[in-house]
């Protein structure tokens, strides 16, 4: 497997308050080890990955520390901020003595990223700037109303649905996140945030499994995913 040009260091956000979940999604057990594991053990083993940070919420600190011990490229563990911006303004900050050209940003609810799809995306990023994690979309998609009822068609043309990892240069990722958080703007990811600022990501598809921890049947639903890739072929 060819190298890409040059490594990114990690930046994992852990931040988040699972409230969809019901319960902290990102320490609830998955096969054996807390879903954040799964996430630190893949940027662990991927070559394209250099020093790393993890962002968790402040007032556990600790017990993410003991979680990410193990993985020796996550240096540091620092609290997140009280939106999505500000979390990934604090690891980019604890990244700044190590000054990295590329960062690859990944939610630590994808537990199934694999290094492969890593490499993959630090790769384009390398070739074009940014890019992303992606999936094409191939359901029918309809907006509601104001009164909630089914009212307008959207063409799938050319949308994609994002994942994560998703990796830019270090200058511009801080420069988009300190606009949005002075703005108040709340992006549920990086892209949002880089197209807004003008880039135009690359979208890399891939073939496996990489969907977002977000309900409890998810769980159960991953464990699958992972006992299929431990299986003989």
């Amino acid at each position: 497997m060819k190298k890409p040009m040059e490594r990114a260091s990690g930046l994992i956000v852990a931040a988040g308050a699972s409230r969809r979940m019901g319960f902290d999604k990102i320490t609830a057990r998955l096969a054996g080890r807390p879903v954040l594991a799964w996430s630190l053990a893949a940027f662990e083993a991927c070559e394209a990955i250099g020093p790393s940070v993890l962002v968790c919420p402040g007032s556990r600190r600790e017990e993410f520390e003991a979680i990410a011990a193990p993985f020796a490229k996550f240096r540091w563990v620092v609290p997140g901020g009280t939106a999505r911006a500000e979390s990934v303004l604090n690891g980019l900050s604890a990244l700044e003595t190590f000054s990295p050209r590329l960062v690859a940003v990944h939610d630590a609810a994808r537990p199934l990223v694999t290094p492969a799809l890593i490499w993959a995306v630090v790769a384009a990023a390398s070739d074009c700037g940014s890019s992303v994690a992606a999936e094409p979309v191939s359901d029918t998609l309809h907006r509601a109303g104001h009164t909630g009822l089914l009212a307008e068609t959207v063409s799938r043309d050319r949308l994609w649905a994002m994942q994560t990892p998703q990796v830019a240069g270090y200058s511009v990722l801080r420069t988009a996140n300190e606009f949005e958080s002075a703005a108040g703007n709340a992006p549920t990811d990086e892209i949002s945030a880089l197209i807004r600022a003008g880039l135009r990501p690359q979208p890399v598809a891939h073939d496996g499994w990489n969907f977002k921890v977000t309900y409890p049947r998810d769980i159960a639903l991953a464990e699958a995913v992972l006992a299929l890739r431990k299986s003989p072929e």
